[in-house]
């Protein structure tokens, strides 16, 4: 018989349990582009280029085991019924994926009327030894982003992606740089080297996170010392957290402002500085991300799509059903203060300073309120924004609106009163954006 093995973001041969399934048959391994869900504001050229190396090295592993990958560009119900009928298929494999639910409903719904059986496996262990391939298969193109009309977007700092690249950075992690994670994670100059950055391997499937559960395990019981144990419960404590979330249909967002935090010119230099550094590596802290967003929906006023689009553009590690989950919940949690968080994560300013050179003249004690500086009216609005909002009288509206949503429930917090420059007010969740990895 032979199975078509269909795969999404699982981007792997080991901890495959749809693969190891289809071995005692000859195997079609495919992975589809949907040229729809490339067109979403939501998907950017750095996230398909990370993705196109993944692909490159699966099809390499799968060629070496005796079955290379099909690439196809198209909707995926029209591709899997071309192939089940050119290639007389009527077995479909594949992975449960929580990004994918839609699309394995249309997908069920032809193979329904098709007489094609589609087996959607849950996550589990299992790799093949060795696959045979169905003949007469073209490998098809792995497509650059201009064929998928993916607008050129210079990511100087990107990950590479690839599960080598996955395993050298979990090995890393475990051996050397997770000692200080639970300290560093939230601060941005330490968390891009101390963090384990497996987030887009994550996403992408490159790696399990059965496996990297696996190796941390094997990590812990060496009994590596109080200063990794306290760091390694941390970093699984991160993992094992899981959300969902479908994409809301809100629109109408401000233009100006809307603009102003796509181009990271809100005049408010800590947010300023985390888009940029977005912009250049694809990655940020978890608490940062979740600043941003706070800052769009709530001092900004834009709606979750819009807001949450923004955002996601620059994550390598987009992961749809985590992303607009911790967007609805940003939505519901009372707004950041991006001064107050920048004096707890970045108490000497040379996060700000690395990525605002302009800022340079600015004393350090307004670094984060430039507009109150002797200096300001020489700086603003030539080398440097105005503020497009009063981050103070914003989070005061925020926090209205927010109080008169949730009016008469025993869990209201009330903010009358708040000082919004301490630090501890700060209302950051510290759930994961995108996997805190």
């Amino acid at each position: 018989m032979n199975v078509l093995v269909w795969f999404r973001n699982d981007l792997r041969v080991t901890d495959h349990p749809a693969l190891a399934l289809a071995a005692e048959a000859r195997v079609l391994p495919l992975h589809i582009i949907d040229p729809e869900d490339w067109a979403e504001s939501a998907r950017s050229a750095r996230q398909w280029m990370f993705r196109a190396e993944c692909l490159v090295e699966l099809r390499e592993t799968l060629a070496r085991l005796g079955a290379p990958l099909a690439v196809r560009v198209g909707d995926p119900v029209a591709v899997l019924d071309t192939l089940c009928r050119l290639h007389r298929i009527r077995r479909i494999l594949c992975l449960e994926d929580a990004a994918s639910r839609a699309t394995d409903r249309r997908v069920a719904a032809w193979a329904a009327t098709a007489g094609v059986e589609l087996v959607v496996v849950p996550q589990g262990p299992g790799a093949p030894a060795a696959l045979s391939p169905v003949p007469a298969v073209e490998p098809g193109p792995i497509p650059p982003p201009r064929a998928l009309r993916l607008a050129e977007d210079r990511c100087p700092h990107r990950q590479p992606g690839g599960r080598e690249q996955g395993l050298l950075l979990l090995q890393g992690f475990l051996e050397r740089r997770g000692e200080a994670y639970r300290e560093a994670r939230d601060r941005p100059l330490l968390a891009e080297r101390l963090s384990s950055r497996l987030s887009p391997h994550l996403a992408a499937g490159s790696l399990s996170r059965a496996e990297v559960a696996e190796a941390l395990a094997r990590r812990l019981a060496e009994r590596p010392g109080p200063g990794w144990t306290r760091s390694l419960a941390a970093f699984r404590t991160a993992l094992a957290q899981t959300a969902e979330g479908a994409a809301p249909s809100d629109t109408g967002a401000d233009a100006a402002h809307l603009g102003a935090f796509q181009r990271a010119e809100t005049g408010l230099p800590f947010v300023d500085a985390a888009l940029r550094c977005l912009d250049a590596t694809g990655w940020l802290p978890a608490r940062m991300r979740a600043m941003l967003a706070s800052v769009a929906l709530h001092h900004l006023g834009l709606p979750q799509r819009p807001a949450g689009a923004a955002l996601a553009c620059r994550l390598t590690d987009f992961a749809p059903p985590v992303h607009w989950a911790q967007m609805e919940r940003a939505a519901g949690r009372g707004p950041a203060d991006p001064i107050a968080l920048a004096a707890v994560l970045d108490r000497d300013g040379r996060f700000t300073r690395r990525w605002l050179p302009e800022l340079a003249d600015v004393p350090d004690a307004l670094l984060q309120e430039p507009w109150r500086w002797t200096g300001a009216r020489r700086l603003l609005g030539h080398r440097y924004p105005e503020a497009v909002v009063d981050p103070a009288s914003t989070a005061r509206e925020a926090r209205r609106r927010l109080m008169r949503r949730a009016a008469g429930t025993a869990d209201l917090v009330d903010w009358r009163g708040a000082r919004p420059a301490r630090a501890r007010r700060v209302p950051v969740s510290p759930a994961q954006l995108h996997l805190d990895l």
